[in-house]
């Protein structure tokens, strides 16, 4: 009996989602203005996708996103890029100043065939290039996190493919994507080295030293050797479990391998030969996550606008200057902001201003990324910089582009 009543439920969701879908067939075929109808029935043209893989409602839940994005740019023209890719290009005016604003919507629910992932400007951790150069093939890309300008080396948190490549600063805010969703939240790192004598903390992974007595991790990612240290130091290298090498003040990374670098009196009783177990992680530690880039202060939690800078050290930057920011509305569709700054036509905007614009794109969740002279968008071919610096170079991107 409740196997039938179960039929009869799911034949009449089908009964419903059919209508609905001949519905909005009716009004967008006999030229009717559909963009409210079509967001509206948004949810039930999705459910229908997941229920019976139909083209058909994939068909008419794209021409809605291009009819809801019409609706939301009035006045402005919409660009889109690739299905589930739109590109605006829009004019403010914010407490009595002109702002010019790149927006960028990405709806992976629309295309299978894209993907969001962060990008490092070459093979090594410490190199700069423009963002053209970054990825060729980008539908669209904008600058990521914070970097040392002298070196290009990223400062924060970047995960790319599950890999840990740069450890957090300042328990900074990151955004993880995955494959349906994204997420956010402050990230620290907790890391441990054991042998059968002591344990000691782990600081930090391939980030350059911020304290004499922090310990470190640093992993072919960083490059062939650990960075050189002065005297009182201690570098020993692991590979499958036991140390292979020490020095005072360099080693060379083992393939494979990992060179931990500390004062000396933390790796105190660590000696070449010794069997250690190396544990470490991000925290949180995500689940169905497989990129993570970082940046801050945050700028929308949970549908408030939420400015930390203070306790994220980031009091320096709060003023007007051109800016990069990441979000994402509940219904997982990513909105990429770049504000023009410092230049003709647009003065820039405080995190607090930046923080508005994100809301009133719909943002659910929002973090600021690297901003100033290292704001730039790519947009299939055009490269639109934040800033009077037109020649800019890069650490690393977030890049929108088609599945290899």
């Amino acid at each position: 009996m409740y196997a039938l009543a179960e039929q009869r439920i799911f034949c009449f969701e089908k009964m419903v989602l059919k209508i609905g879908i001949l519905l909005i067939a009716v009004a967008v075929f006999s030229g009717q203005d559909v963009s409210i109808s079509a967001y509206s029935a948004g949810t039930l043209l999705k459910g229908y996708i997941v229920k019976e893989h139909s083209d058909d409602a994939l068909f008419l839940l794209r021409y809605a996103r291009d009819a809801e994005m019409i609706e939301k740019y009035k006045g402005s023209v919409v660009n889109k890029l690739e299905e589930g890719v739109h590109y605006v290009r829009l004019n403010k005016f914010i407490n009595k100043r002109n702002i010019r604003i790149n927006v960028a919507e990405v709806d992976r629910k629309l295309n299978s065939n894209i993907e969001i992932v962060p990008k490092l400007a070459s093979k090594s951790l410490h190199s700069k290039a423009k963002i053209s150069n970054i990825e060729k093939n980008a539908i669209l890309a904008v600058n990521g996190t914070y970097f040392k300008q002298n070196t290009g080396t990223p400062l924060g948190a970047l995960v790319i493919d599950n890999e840990i490549i740069t450890g957090p600063i300042y328990e900074r805010v990151a955004l993880g994507i995955g494959q349906d969703e994204f997420k956010t939240s402050r990230l620290a790192f907790e890391g441990t080295l054991t042998n059968r004598k002591r344990q000691v903390k782990v600081d930090n992974i391939n980030q350059p030293r911020m304290s004499y007595f922090h310990t470190l991790i640093y992993t072919q990612a960083w490059g062939e050797k650990s960075p050189e240290t002065k005297s009182g130091t201690k570098h020993i290298a692991i590979k499958d479990g036991k140390i292979v090498a020490t020095s005072a003040y360099s080693l060379i990374i083992p393939e494979n391998g990992v060179v931990i670098s500390a004062p000396a009196d933390n790796l105190d009783g660590f000696e070449l030969g010794d069997k250690v177990k190396l544990d470490y992680s991000l925290v949180p530690n995500w689940e169905n996550v497989d990129h993570i880039i970082s940046g801050g202060p945050y700028l929308l939690k949970n549908g408030e606008i939420f400015v930390d800078a203070s306790s994220q050290k980031l009091n320096a930057i709060t003023g007007k200057n051109p800016r990069t920011a990441i979000g994402y509305t509940k219904e997982n569709t990513m909105i990429i902001v770049t504000v023009d700054g410092r230049k003709e036509g647009s003065s820039g905007v405080t995190l607090e201003e930046l923080a508005k614009i994100m809301s009133d794109l719909g943002c659910y969740e929002a973090i600021n990324l690297d901003g100033g002279s290292s704001t730039v968008m790519y947009v299939k071919g055009n490269t639109l910089s934040g800033s009077n610096v037109k020649a800019t170079t890069i650490s690393n991107a977030l890049v929108v582009r088609k599945k290899a």
